[in-house]
């Protein structure tokens, strides 16, 4: 298993951090959009509507619009007062919002929309058309198939060999993002996890630093449909993928973790949630803002308040209750409690399924949650932080699916937060091994700190203009 010499080689310690002064070049930096320049491009409709009520679009443009619009695309922008540099943050997330993903799909039968493959282009909200005709990927038989591919040197640029952690949390949070979307609009959603890398590679013609992750496959009676005979194979429109930096730092243990996770995965048994006498959770809080108005408004907070205001009970249980949604059992979460109503602090686990939350360790941890997440003091000012636990399968490719499930719990924690009033930012840098002493975690055993989290409420980010 490579993943465990990776992991090894990648994990954070305060000898690692001064041992390894790593400046960036910011000539070099790459870009943060693929175009295939010279593809015939499709312009999405402006202001497209609400997944919440868009249960029937009229064709194939309103309903990819507005899907992309409300998981992929601009949301707002930020300036660097030092510098005068602009950047553009997304509805999907990314770690030092650099976004590795790149969202490609295929269509067939779709009502107004020529069958084929495309490739979503969030700087200006169209879809490029990379080939006409049927374009069937890995038997799998929907009239929508989303491909996520991730292009490692985005992250690597900045966080070097640990960026493949982040890359794989990417495309969680990009896979939540797009389901939930399409679930809102009333559609039925199949993630695929296990195909043949090289051929869906080969099959796209990707750029050779672009690799696919996952696909999710869309169908149901919210996607507008058109009775259509189809002949004949695919047929490549012209278009050329931009090289998006002069030079791409090799990094050999990403590419050795990646290659080796191509291997299929191995079975994988949940483990099954066991009986607590821990504390009962309360009926969730209620969720008032508005799915669409969350998700565009959804932003990593910079730091967060602290002092004494307190989330309530209610809202944690409603953070917790959808963590528990799609999940497929590969995680724990250790949350630390720093300002929650009716709950001592302390730290406490949590199993997505159950009701309860157990108590493990006693008093304040906020210094402790902080000292963990690299001596971040948003861990520590936020009102729960969370240490996100795996249980990692035998096989490397499971190593990358449980980052993807950890990248989907947090992207469903972001837009819960959001629409409780509150806000949230994952945290993907924390001290490996301090964290598994800390919780008692035996690493030995599979069980590894892949993604910690946190939620409260945020101080002002003077760099966001939208």
């Amino acid at each position: 298993m490579i993943w465990r010499e990776y992991h090894e080689q990648t994990k954070h310690s305060r000898e690692s951090l001064r041992r390894n002064r790593h400046f960036l070049d910011w000539a070099n930096m790459p870009d943060p959009f693929r175009h295939y320049d010279g593809a015939p491009v499709i312009d999405l409709p402006a202001s497209p509507a609400v997944p919440e009520t868009l249960r029937a679009a009229r064709d194939g443009a309103e309903f990819f619009s507005s899907l992309l619009f409300h998981s992929a695309a601009i949301s707002a922008a930020k300036l660097v007062p030092s510098t005068g540099y602009r950047y553009a943050l997304r509805v999907n997330p990314s770690s030092g919002n650099l976004h590795p993903t790149e969202f490609h799909f295929s269509a067939r039968g779709v009502a107004g929309w020529p069958d084929g493959h495309y490739h979503y282009r969030p700087s200006s909200h169209m879809a490029e058309h990379r080939a006409t005709g049927p374009f069937p990927l890995e038997g799998i038989e929907a009239p929508v198939v989303f491909v996520l591919t991730s292009i490692a040197w985005r992250e690597a640029w900045k966080y070097q060999s640990r960026a493949y952690r982040y890359c794989c949390h990417d495309i969680g949070h990009a896979r939540e993002s797009l389901a939930m979307a399409a679930r809102e609009m009333g559609c039925s959603v199949r993630v695929e996890d296990s195909f043949d890398d090289d051929a869906i590679a080969a099959g796209l013609r990707l750029h050779s630093d672009e690799w696919p992750m996952l696909l999710v496959a869309l169908s149901g009676g919210a996607i507008p449909l058109e009775p259509r005979e189809h002949s004949g194979p695919a047929a490549w429109t012209p278009g050329e993928a931009n090289e998006l930096s002069p030079i791409r730092v090799p990094y050999p243990w990403i590419d050795r973790v990646h290659e080796a996770a191509k291997a299929p995965r191995t079975q994988f048994s949940a483990a099954p949630v066991k009986a607590s006498e821990g504390i009962a959770l309360p009926e969730p809080a209620r969720c008032e803002r508005p799915f669409a108005e969350s998700v565009r408004g959804r932003r990593s907070a910079l730091d967060f308040m602290g002092g004494a205001r307190p989330i309530s009970l209610a809202q944690l249980s409603a953070l917790l209750a959808s963590t528990a949604l799609g999940a497929q059992g590969r995680l724990e979460l250790y949350l630390y409690a720093h300002r929650v109503t009716g709950l001592e602090p302390g730290v406490y686990r949590f199993t997505p399924g159950s009701r309860r939350l157990d108590l493990v360790k006693t008093g304040d941890q906020q210094v402790m949650a902080a000292a963990l997440s690299l001596g971040q003091q948003l861990a520590g000012n936020c009102c729960v932080a969370f240490s996100m636990i795996a249980r990692l399968g035998p096989s490397d490719r499971d190593y990358r699916i449980a980052h993807f499930e950890a990248g989907a719990t947090g992207q469903r924690l972001y837009v819960t937060a959001e629409r409780l009033g509150l806000r949230a930012t994952g945290i993907g840098a924390f001290f490996d091994d301090e964290v598994h002493r800390y919780l008692g975690i035996d690493p030995d055993a599979g069980r590894q700190v892949i993604y910690h989290f946190a939620i409260g409420y945020p101080v002002h980010d003077p760099r966001l203009e939208a």
